[in-house]
């Protein structure tokens, strides 16, 4: 019998949008066989948890063009505990952003570069288009669409992690 093998998720949402698509992404990840699914929040995870998984899935709001301070305070706190030791794992990434994203999947990418990580999939943002700091402060809901695209990205995650595929 093989050993499950892990997925891990880190998130940080302030106003409820990134946790809803990261839940998502665990959702569809948990229907396979043979993984299981680790949901942390940022403040809650660091290097022993990239240890012990065997993909990942970082998802982040995009706060002023970049990840939020929450998810860089992972990054920084885990770098270097992880640093040549999880070369070649898996990784994707999910982004709600108010009107772009692409930076804040761009500087994780920059950090995954520096672990040696290998992307899935094209980074999955989804842009609310909150522009006023009403707007941006509000809680988020994610629409029905775009929480299924997060679903499908765990599930399809999920499914290469179990076949080895990645």
């Amino acid at each position: 019998m093989s050993v499950a093998k892990t997925l891990l998720i880190v998130y940080h949402s302030l106003t409820g949008g990134t946790l809803q698509m990261a839940q998502a992404a665990a959702a569809g990840a948990r229907g396979e066989e043979g993984v299981q699914v680790r949901l942390l929040e940022a403040r809650q995870a660091g290097p022993e948890d990239l240890l012990a998984a065997e993909g990942y899935v970082f998802a982040t709001p995009e706060n002023l063009a970049a990840v939020s301070g929450l998810m860089k305070d992972f990054f920084d706190r885990s770098y270097y505990g992880a640093l040549d030791r999880i070369n070649g794992r898996p990784y994707a990434v999910l982004v709600c952003a108010g009107s772009d994203g692409s930076n804040a999947a761009r500087q994780i990418a920059r950090i995954a570069t520096g672990w040696r990580l290998q992307p899935v999939a094209e980074p999955l943002i989804v842009c609310t288009h909150a522009q006023t700091p009403e707007a941006i402060l509000a809680p988020k809901q994610i629409g029905p669409a775009e929480l299924e695209r997060c679903r499908e990205l765990g599930q399809a995650f999920a499914a290469g992690l179990a076949m080895g595929v990645f």
